[in-house]
């Protein structure tokens, strides 16, 4: 069988065992990139769930050495990104607990199955998803909330002078943003001038 097969049969299995945990974790259609769904236990009191799981995580072949978790806030409009850094590759954890934001990654694995390839979903404080998103990937986020608080635990520390951004309307990328009223988004300075597919550095992980 193709190593896809493998993986989602894994996944699938592993997720039939997850009732201890209170979490799903489900493959996406790019390799390495994970969603986790907590599961929530809520009342009139309010509610409670399970964000990170040290076993459930393993288990998922998701890394658990996290060394930073990062708190940002945007307004609706804001797109951020999409960031990577060539040396101390980070491996990402994200979430929003207040808002919402289209979150997106783009392999940039020259030897990946989905070399770029994009995937995008919805994070937000309802749905309470997780992405997990491995090094080797071109990570970003567009806010179509009027505010977004969005969380980020990641497996090295962030190195300035190695990070660089893909540019967010890249048309052989071709991510297809839910753009507020047709609007452009607004862009940092840096990301406004970020590289196209063709000029940004790949990875051989």
């Amino acid at each position: 069988p193709s190593l896809k097969v493998v993986m989602a049969f894994t996944l699938k299995a592993y997720c039939a065992t997850q009732e201890l945990t209170g979490m799903d974790i489900e493959a996406t259609p790019l390799s390495g990139v994970m969603l986790i769904k907590p599961r929530v236990f809520g009342d009139d009191r309010g509610f409670f769930l399970e964000s990170w799981n040290h076993r459930a995580f393993a288990e998922a072949g998701i890394p658990n050495d996290f060394v930073q978790d990062n708190h940002s806030r945007s307004r609706r409009g804001i797109l951020r990104g999409l960031h990577f850094q060539t040396q101390q590759t980070q491996g990402k954890l994200v979430r929003v607990i207040n808002g919402s934001v289209f979150d997106v990654a783009v392999d940039l694995r020259s030897n990946s199955a989905t070399f770029g390839q994009w995937f995008g979903c919805l994070l937000s404080a309802e749905n309470k998803t997780q992405l997990w998103v491995p090094p080797g990937f071109a990570h970003g986020f567009y806010v179509v909330s009027e505010f977004a608080d969005f969380l980020y635990k990641c497996t090295d520390y962030y190195h300035p002078e190695s990070e660089l951004s893909l540019a967010w309307d890249d048309a052989d990328v071709n991510i297809q943003w839910p753009l507020v009223d047709g609007e452009a988004p607004e862009l940092s300075d840096k990301d406004a001038n970020a590289l196209s597919w063709s000029e940004v550095p790949k990875f051989d992980l």
